[in-house]
């Protein structure tokens, strides 16, 4: 089976369980993201990225030479799933990491020659995933439904986020 068909076969799953219809708009972003989440990591495996990785990835090219801690802000995730990600990244030798002059407690996270060539294959997945994604929608239903997914994310944010401990 191709990517393109298992990302197909993931979007056209539509039989949900009758939980669904006492938690409409939770069932509906979670239903929303296991699908583009399943169909994102079935894409990313063709190109040896890990889900998260890429993410990471354009990340560092964006700011080269960026610290653990402001990578785990970034990406709000914890100081050891960052470095678990960041570990498995510099084995395959996607990008590097050295001490920051000045101070050695600091670690710098560059991208290396290879990882700026996988970066450029994950944007290619990313662009292919946001055509699946919104082929259905209009240009109107697109911004729309980018600011309601702002507008869930920050009320969220407002009533459950908490800084990670370092």
């Amino acid at each position: 089976m191709t990517t393109d068909q298992k990302v197909l076969g993931a979007a056209a799953v539509s039989d949900l369980p009758q939980t669904a219809d006492d938690f409409t708009v939770s069932f509906a972003v979670f239903a929303l993201a296991r699908t583009h989440r399943a169909a994102a990591a079935a894409m990313l495996a063709d190109i040896g990225l890990h889900l998260g990785q890429e993410i990471m990835l354009m990340q560092l090219d964006a700011t080269q030479g960026q610290s653990q801690k402001s990578l785990c802000e970034l990406l709000r995730a914890d100081h050891s799933t960052v470095a678990k990600s960041v570990a498995r990244l510099e084995k395959a030798g996607l990008v590097t990491k050295t001490k920051a002059d000045y101070d050695e407690r600091v670690s710098l996270v560059a991208l290396t020659a290879k990882g700026v060539e996988i970066r450029e294959k994950a944007l290619a997945v990313w662009t292919k995933l946001e055509d699946i994604t919104a082929a259905g929608l209009t240009e109107s239903e697109q911004k729309q439904f980018t600011k309601l997914a702002a507008k869930l994310a920050a009320s969220i944010d407002q009533q459950t986020w908490r800084p990670q401990p370092q």
